[in-house]
């Protein structure tokens, strides 16, 4: 999620954890340990795009740092100033809760995290929830606001039950749009190895259905409110276009966007259409067939091999 949402919901944890000892301060302080996850971007400084890939989103949203980080920033708390004096197992169980709703609430998002490093860096994600969405956040928001304004814990609570709840609404949501989206493969007689069903925009009311077989993926929209398309939108998937990378770039963009992708050769570049993370709509002009506006690029480099980069149609 963005990281407004992500100080937001921080605050909120502080407020119901910290607020009895250290007032508001619990809010502040909630909003900046929930951002240290997000920190990773630092080593934008130290590697390239292609290799941040795996970094961001990698070992700071998984399990096991924020078991490790609660621990580390709960001991620096305990000794330093303002909470000082609240017991060590209630910094704890703030600093966990403040780091570890961080990564649950960025794996509803379809970008996912590697929410199992060390152990495996599958890329895990439930796909429910836009990476920006002011129905969850202004949830929030709104509870934090009248916890200020009347003095009162209650307001928090009510704001984090309502995005909680709008959260766990998302998942029902995606459930019925997977089954429309089974069923009209089935009626279209499109047979498929895989698929996926992504939001875009706010509220989830807006969905994309994506199915795939060896050769071709299939992309159909959705909306809750109006009528749907009939037919999918049909692209080839073009994997030999792949084997002119390197093995390890051939292994990134196929485990980054976890199989959903199409690539396509402009000159001797090699575009690659990521619909796992990059889902914006089809592309149809008199030169442009595409599945979304987005691509990573690969730029032939003089003495043979790729530069990666990205771009935008």
């Amino acid at each position: 999620m963005d990281s407004i949402t992500q100080a937001a919901l921080g605050a909120a944890i502080g407020e119901a954890t910290l607020g009895r000892y250290i007032g508001r301060k619990g809010m502040l302080l909630g909003a900046a340990v929930a951002t240290i996850p997000d920190l990773d971007i630092v080593f934008y400084l130290f590697y390239d795009k292609f290799e941040m890939l795996s970094i961001h989103r990698g070992f700071s949203h998984s399990i096991v740092f924020s078991i490790i980080g609660s621990i580390l920033v709960s001991a620096i708390l305990n000794r330093v100033g303002f909470t000082k004096k609240i017991p060590f197992n209630r910094l704890w169980l703030f600093s966990w809760l403040a780091l570890f709703t961080h990564i649950i609430l960025d794996a509803f998002t379809a970008y996912g995290t590697q929410l199992f490093l060390p152990f495996s860096d599958c890329r895990f994600g439930l796909d429910s929830i836009n990476v920006v969405d002011p129905v969850y956040t202004i949830s929030l928001l709104l509870g934090l606001l009248g916890s200020i304004l009347f003095k009162k814990k209650k307001f928090n609570t009510i704001g984090m039950i309502v995005s909680t709840g709008y959260l766990i609404g998302t998942l029902a949501v995606k459930g019925i749009i997977d089954d429309r989206l089974e069923k009209d493969l089935a009626d279209q007689q499109i047979e498929y190895n895989d698929f996926l069903t992504m939001p875009v925009g706010s509220a989830s009311l807006n969905w994309f259905g994506l199915a795939k077989d060896d050769e071709n993926l299939y992309l159909k929209k959705y909306s809750l409110y109006k009528e749907n398309d009939i037919d999918f939108h049909s692209f080839k998937i073009n994997d030999r276009y792949l084997n002119k990378l390197s093995s390890e770039q051939k292994e990134e963009m196929i485990w980054f966007a976890k199989g959903f992708y199409t690539v396509e050769m402009e000159d001797d570049t090699i575009l690659i259409y990521n619909l796992q993370v990059d889902m914006r709509g089809v592309v149809k002009n008199d030169s442009i067939y595409a599945p979304t506006k987005g691509y990573f690029k690969f730029l032939p480099i003089e003495g043979g091999g790729y530069e990666f980069t990205t771009g935008s149609q």
